[in-house]
């Protein structure tokens, strides 16, 4: 943890001078001493370059996905007769990894549409702005299913 913390603080302070990398070694010691429970439990994973390129496919995936609920969202608000049936929806998520848990909460939130109003161990409670079925799988599969996939590769 406090290499980790003293390359991104050197990376961050580029080019180093002696006296930044005292201050950096000094404070990658506080941060790692009181946020420790913050970091990943197996910090070197972060650096297998499998995953690097799961991320680098996941960034243009997310953001298509987010321009078609933009227009989705801007669709319905332009057209009244098309129905809006909001509610909280209970997504169930296969992913075990904290960080994997937390980056489908964000992507689903920032997500126009959808907001995680709740993260209860393997379950999400999602407050959407179109629910449109009542079966759990098809709005497992509507909400979250699109982003788990790939999440998964990057975080377990």
């Amino acid at each position: 943890c406090i290499l980790l913390t003293f390359v991104i603080w050197v990376l961050l302070t580029w080019p180093p001078r002696e006296i930044d990398l005292l201050a950096g070694l000094l404070f990658a010691i506080l941060v790692a001493t009181l946020f420790s429970e913050l970091y990943p439990d197996q910090p070197h994973t972060a650096f297998d370059p499998r995953r690097w390129f799961w991320a680098l496919l996941y960034l243009p995936y997310f953001l298509a996905h987010c321009i078609y609920a933009n227009l989705d969202v801007a669709y319905r608000v332009l057209h009244v007769d098309l129905p809006i049936r909001p509610g909280i929806v209970h997504v169930p998520t296969t992913l075990r990894s904290d960080w994997a848990k937390t980056f489908l909460a964000a992507s689903i939130t920032l997500t126009p549409g959808t907001l995680v109003v709740d993260l209860d161990e393997n379950d999400l409670y999602v407050h959407w702005i179109n629910v449109a079925d009542k079966d759990r799988a098809a709005q497992t599969r509507r909400i979250a299913a699109k982003f788990e996939p790939l999440l998964r590769r990057i975080f377990e």
